[in-house]
């Protein structure tokens, strides 16, 4: 009976510690300022280095219904 005790408390035990350290990181954790991004150079290249154009109506045939 007594090795069921001591089997519960030390159970109860973990379990206690295990709490109170997540309520004592649980703070901590979500003040964390958030990361700023890298500046970028002067005179850096652009993401996109190959000529991205849009020649002409990106539509060629549009047909409405008319109004009658």
């Amino acid at each position: 009976m007594r090795s069921a005790f001591r089997a519960v408390a030390g159970c109860l035990t973990a379990v206690a510690l295990a709490l109170a350290l997540t309520l004592a990181l649980a703070p901590a954790a979500t003040a964390l300022p958030l990361p700023l991004p890298l500046p970028v150079p002067a005179g850096a290249e652009p993401l996109v280095t190959e000529g991205v154009t849009v020649e002409g109506p990106l539509v060629n045939n549009l047909t409405l219904p008319s109004l009658r």
